[in-house]
């Protein structure tokens, strides 16, 4: 091939297209490695329990009404139809603290946490049990009970119940068809009378893996939640009305009504009770057949995985931002790099991600990321003293590796405005080579020595002059 610059652009993008493929077998262990601790959070789920929302208490009554149906040969018969009647709290308080636990599955951590929650609900006098519009012919009713379900009763320590300052006694199980997993107290005959206020105390103590939430059931809803985690993540329907965070932990409020939310409705109507969808998007709700909730994610912020994971999809613009600068210095002090050069310098920049994810399983993030950028930029400035010919032009390699490093730690800090630094920190770099090499004759650097011109061959060197022989003057 006659023009050099040509042919070393297909050698690079032949080395760019190696590297890609080195990169993406990177990528592939982050992913078995992000995949091996969600099965240890799983593991953990299963021993103890998952994520908690809890709601309620709600009173419920079993009942009984006559229904006309006709039969095969089409007579009319009389047939006694279950049913059940709600009387829904008109307010409703949580006073919750959350403290974490935090367990370990082989190197893998997962955020656990114990829920100390302190609920008062309160029905006022005249708040009667109601059911369906159809309910009418009652035939009999069962004295009401106290439901308050969850999402996980596997993670109840110790519950306790007081009804206008009378203990109760729980039973496990909720009786109700849609949401079967909770509490439940025993037959309250007092309360079938819908004259009589009733102020209910629940003392509950909840284990719960990662998320708590809570659904606004009452007329009128406060949760006011402490927890000494310093990393929430408030999510659902609904944002606290008051937050403050600190180091040692957060301590948040919401303050909702009944006619700002459709959970009352979605309850008597029998919406599920979802969990949330994704871990790290807090308490979205994707389905129109779920109830409303709200409540925390206890995120780590500095998870490796997660970071790890985002700092791969940056190798190849890692890979390409290298070569240019190789190249640059190819150009502008008219250099000769191999292309087997190249690709030991993207080796040794892929080598970091490797890195990375390994030593932030035992580290921790962002030493691992230091002793990893360490190790490559010491590395690379070795070997760049070398190809480009002096430690004068390996120096500052190194210091712009350097800083390469530094805007990708950064780039992984932010998340909302990643995309911006990103962007500013791209055209920075292409005005700088544009910059620099503005004065290059590219249709110079582009010919090869054999499209030179042949210069004239060399004359052969002239003989001596010989002087001319004299004639013979005649005898």
């Amino acid at each position: 091939m006659k023009n050099r610059l040509v042919q070393k652009a297909i050698t690079l993008a032949i080395t760019v297209a190696v590297l890609m493929v080195g990169l993406m077998l990177i990528s592939d262990v982050v992913r078995d490695r992000i995949y091996n601790r969600d099965r240890a959070v799983q593991s953990v789920v299963n021993s103890t329990a998952g994520s908690q929302t809890v709601f309620g208490p709600v009173l419920v009554q079993q009942c009984t009404r006559e229904a006309v149906a006709k039969d095969s040969e089409g007579r009319a018969e009389t047939r006694l139809v279950s049913f059940q009647r709600y009387a829904l709290p008109d307010s409703l308080q949580h006073s919750a603290n959350a403290q974490m636990q935090p367990r370990t599955r082989g190197l893998y951590q997962v955020n656990t946490f114990v829920l100390a929650d302190q609920l008062t609900a309160r029905f006022a006098p005249g708040n009667q049990l109601q059911g369906k519009p159809e309910t009418s012919n009652v035939r009999h009713c069962d004295a009401p009970r106290l439901m308050l379900p969850v999402s996980d009763p596997r993670g109840i320590r110790t519950a306790s119940l007081r009804i206008n300052n009378q203990e109760v006694a729980l039973e496990p199980g909720t009786g109700h068809p849609t949401y079967t997993r909770g509490l439940q107290s025993k037959p309250l005959a007092a309360a079938a009378d819908s004259n009589a206020p009733m102020e209910v105390k629940l003392a509950l103590e909840l284990v719960g893996t990662e998320r708590v939430g809570f659904v606004p059931i009452g007329g009128a809803n406060q949760v006011n939640m402490q927890a000494n985690w310093p990393h929430p993540s408030f999510g659902g329907n609904f944002l606290p009305s008051r937050r403050e965070i600190t180091d040692a932990g957060f301590d948040a409020t919401w303050n909702i009504s009944a006619l700002a939310s459709s959970a009352r409705q979605g309850f008597l109507s029998g919406k599920s009770l979802c969990s949330p969808a994704d871990p790290d998007a807090g308490f979205e709700q994707e389905s129109s057949q779920c109830l409303e909730q709200f409540g925390t994610h206890f995120i780590d912020p500095v998870n490796p995985y997660t970071l790890s994971d985002r700092a791969t999809k940056y190798g190849l613009l890692f890979v390409v931002l290298t070569f240019v600068a190789v190249g640059m210095f190819e150009v502008l002090k008219k250099l000769r790099v191999h292309p087997v050069q190249y690709l030991l310098v993207g080796s040794a920049l892929c080598s970091f991600f490797l890195l990375l994810i390994s030593l932030s399983e035992h580290l921790g993030f962002e030493k691992a990321y230091a002793i990893g950028a360490a190790a490559c930029v010491l590395l690379l400035g070795y070997y760049a003293s070398h190809i480009l010919g002096s430690m004068q032009r390996g120096l500052p390699f190194a210091a712009l590796i350097a800083v390469m490093y530094g805007l990708l730690f950064v780039l992984l800090q932010l998340e909302q405005t990643a995309l911006v630094v990103g962007s500013l920190a791209l055209f920075a770099v292409l005005a700088v080579v544009m910059v620099a090499t503005r004065k290059v004759d590219w249709y110079a650097f582009g010919k090869s020595d054999g499209n030179a011109p042949i210069p004239p061959a060399p004359l052969p060197p002239a003989a001596p002059m010989q002087p001319w022989p004299l004639p013979k003057e005649p005898a």
